[in-house]
């Protein structure tokens, strides 16, 4: 993935690959325990730095539903939405609801070329939600 985007492939780089693949929708905290626990002496800032780098090119993708902390992810470039749980934080990707890019079409574009619309639906998860009929 890294040589296909003609990114050096680095240690932390891989790392922080294998942890945002191993923990979709992670914070940046969830992802530096993931990759320390690979590369011990690894700084924060080279995790952030390899972030940053990835989402740059692409590789992976950066979400911050509105009252989070921003998440990653390595499903991009298909203009997916979410879920995420009002209740727990919980969050799980939905397929577009027409299934291309942009799948929503704006009442009035105002002169912009649209090229992606985002999404994110709110409620409880299906845990949540059996817990609070309980």
């Amino acid at each position: 993935m890294l040589r296909g985007s003609a990114l050096r492939v680095t240690r932390p780089r891989t790392a922080v690959l294998s942890a945002v693949r191993a923990h979709p929708h992670a914070d940046t905290d969830t992802i530096i325990g993931a990759v320390r626990r690979r590369l011990p002496k690894v700084s924060h800032q080279a995790v952030y730095d390899s972030l940053r780098t990835l989402t740059a090119a692409g590789l992976v993708r950066r979400i911050q539903p509105s009252g989070s902390v921003a998440r990653y992810e390595l499903r991009v470039g298909d203009n997916h939405h979410h879920l995420v749980c009002r209740d727990c934080g919980a969050i799980a990707d939905v397929d577009c609801a027409v299934g291309e890019a942009p799948c929503l079409t704006a009442s009035d574009d105002l002169g912009f070329t649209v090229d992606e619309a985002e999404v994110v639906f709110w409620g409880l998860c299906s845990d949540c939600s059996t817990a609070d009929s309980s």
